[in-house]
Parts: structure tokens; C-alpha cells; sequence
């Protein structure tokens, strides 16, 4: 089956995972199974693991491709998928989160990711949710997109105004490519576009992307096995901060500590990947064990 997304660090996951036959998983982000099809390979156990995902697209493709396996697939976001395994006292041997917006999303126009593609201002990763990217740029305030900017986009206060007036004058925006066309004026030098960090901020916010990572850390340790592993994949440093912040706290008790910490630096893509996948290039991975 060709893929449809090439995942990244997949030879580091599957290193820090170490995965064996027999065990348990659960991908919190399974997208196109590209890790989950390496692991589940190795474990050969479906009826134990389950694939979750909040894109409906996603989800077709893997009950297509196991639909011969006894494997749970589950549409839900990663906070809900983990809430309904603790009530159902679940735990796994691995867990894998990667936070990253997988290839089918970024390159389908009709997706609303990329300000590179003319298409609508959507960015939700669950088509079914109400909050669009297209409510944020035309009905929020001025306060308020100064606010994701600054916090998501990590803009400074005075380019952050600057930019959410500019949206405000612009009104009202239809598609993608209008609004990052529009923002292309505000370039400051670098290879950096200049509507590279608003739609950073704009996706988060539509899929409430920190929060769900924030809630769902604290959870983690309670649908790992004693002795499970979990690695976690981010692409920017506000995703990183959180789970760094997380890792280090639940591992600093000593030995009343939830987990110890597997990677003492995040690991990141060797060249040769970088040449086959660029998306790689801001990837980092963390992983840690369950006491």
C-alpha cells in the first residue's frame, strides 16, 4: 500500500519503543499508520491496540487497510481517546503521539492548511467540529487575535497588533491564498514567509492543539503498563516546552516518580531523511518508561 504521509523519526520511534511481539499499543495520532504499520508488524498484536484519530479521512483509510484485523479504530481527539481508556481501565506497552499535520492535510487544497493553495479557510483536523479558521480571521477581535498571536505564533505585541489589524481591514477573507497573499507584505527578511507563524496560530487555535496536548499529558502515566514506553514527536517549541515541562516534572520524584526519562535530549532527523522528507527538518522526539 503506498503511503499516503511518510512518517518521520520512524527508525528512532521504533528504537525507543522497542517494540516486541505480544505487546500492546495505542497511537494517540495514528494518521496513516505510517508508525503504527512498522510497530503493529512487530507485536502482532491487534486485538490488544487501538488507532485513534479525529480526521475522518484518516480514520477510512486505516478501516480500510485492517479491515481483516481485529484492531480498535477510534475517531476521537487524543484527550477523549485517552479519558475513555482510563474509564474503561485500559493500559498499553507503547504509546506514540505525533503532533505533526500530516502530509494529506498540508498538500489538499480543500484542507485550508497551506496559504501556499488557494482553498478555503478551514484547518480543522476534525471536519466535524464549528470552529473554522474562516470564524477566527472574520469574526473574532482585534483583542483576540492579537492574544493567538502573540501566544501561538510567538509574535511580538507590536507586529502581533499589527498583523490583527491588518486581518480586521481585510475583511471579509474567503480562502487561503487571498489571506497569505495579503500577509506577504509584511515581510521582515528571512526564508521565513510572513504568514508562516499567523496560520501557525490560527491551526492551533481551531484545534485547540495545546490544550488538548496539556490535558492529555497529565493523563498519560495511567494508560501506561508498568514498564510502558510513550514517545511523543513535536514540530515547534510551544508543543516541546510542554511535553519537556511534563517529562521533567513527572520524572523528578525520585524513585516516587511516575516515569523515567528515556531521551536526555530530544532527537531529531538524521540528513539522510531530511533529503527524502524537508517536513522532518523541525521534528523532535521525547520518550520516556512508566516506573
Amino acid at each position: 500500500m503506498k503511503e499516503l504521509h511518510q512518517p518521520v523519526l520512524l527508525s528512532e520511534v521504533l528504537s525507543v519503543l522497542a517494540p516486541q511481539p505480544g505487546e500492546s499499543y495505542m497511537d494517540l495520532t495514528a494518521g496513516y499508520a505510517g508508525h503504527a504499520s512498522e510497530i503493529l508488524d512487530v507485536t502482532q498484536n491487534y486485538k490488544d491496540s487501538v488507532l485513534v484519530d479525529r480526521d475522518e479521512n484518516a480514520i477510512q483509510v486505516l478501516k480500510a487497510r485492517y479491515e481483516n484485523r481485529p484492531l480498535r479504530i477510534m475517531k476521537a481527539d487524543f484527550y477523549s481517546a485517552v479519558l475513555q481508556e482510563i474509564e474503561c481501565g485500559n493500559a498499553f506497552d507503547m504509546i506514540l503521539m505525533d503532533f505533526g499535520v500530516s502530509s494529506p492535510q498540508l498538500d489538499r487544497a480543500e484542507r485550508g492548511f497551506s496559504f501556499s493553495k488557494d482553498g478555503p479557510l478551514d484547518m480543522r483536523m476534525d471536519q466535524g467540529q464549528d470552529l473554522t479558521a474562516e470564524r477566527i480571521v472574520n469574526k473574532w477581535s482585534e483583542r483576540d487575535l492579537v492574544e493567538i498571536l502573540e501566544k501561538y505564533g510567538e509574535e511580538k505585541p507590536g507586529f502581533a497588533k499589527l498583523i490583527a489589524r491588518a486581518i480586521i481591514h481585510g475583511r471579509p477573507w474567503s480562502n487561503t491564498k487571498e489571506l497569505g497573499d495579503a500577509l506577504a507584505k509584511y515581510g521582515r527578511g528571512g526564508k521565513v514567509h510572513p504568514a508562516t507563524r499567523t496560520f501557525q496560530a490560527i491551526r492551533i487555535a481551531v484545534n485547540d492543539e495545546l490544550g488538548q496536548i496539556e490535558r492529555t499529558l497529565e493523563l498519560l502515566p495511567k494508560v501506561l503498563k508498568p514498564g510502558g514506553r510513550v514517545a511523543i514527536i513535536t514540530f515547534h517549541s510551544l508543543e516541546d516546552r510542554l511535553v519537556k515541562d511534563w517529562m521533567r516534572e513527572a520524572s523528578g520524584y525520585g524513585e516516587e516518580s511516575e516515569i523515567r526519562i528515556l531521551t536526555k535530549k530530544p532527537i531529531t532527523a538524521e540528513m539522510q531523511e531530511l533529503f527524502i522528507n524537508p517536513r522532518a527538518r523541525s521534528a523532535k522526539l521525547r520518550a520516556a518508561i512508566k516506573r
